[in-house]
């Protein structure tokens, strides 16, 4: 499988996180959209199905990341 360069996942997740901070899911059609598209990219770039689970997978790549780091999993 090819990675993500680590920027780029960086990037997705931040667009990710401040889409849901502003509730795009509930935003106009062309909000949800960017979220839509950006959730799936981020699932593709990570070989995952679900954005939770691409969201994990992102930051654990990410350097700095701790392999035994699961606290993104209790948020």
């Amino acid at each position: 499988m090819l990675m993500a360069h680590p920027t780029v996942l960086r990037n997705l997740v931040e667009q990710y996180e401040v889409l849901r901070v502003l509730h795009a899911d509930s935003g106009s059609a062309e909000a949800r959209q960017r979220m839509d598209d950006v959730a799936y990219t981020l699932c593709v770039s990570t070989g995952t199905a679900d954005v939770d689970s691409a969201l994990v997978a992102a930051r654990h790549r990410l350097p700095g990341a701790r392999p035994e780091d699961d606290s993104v999993l209790s948020a």
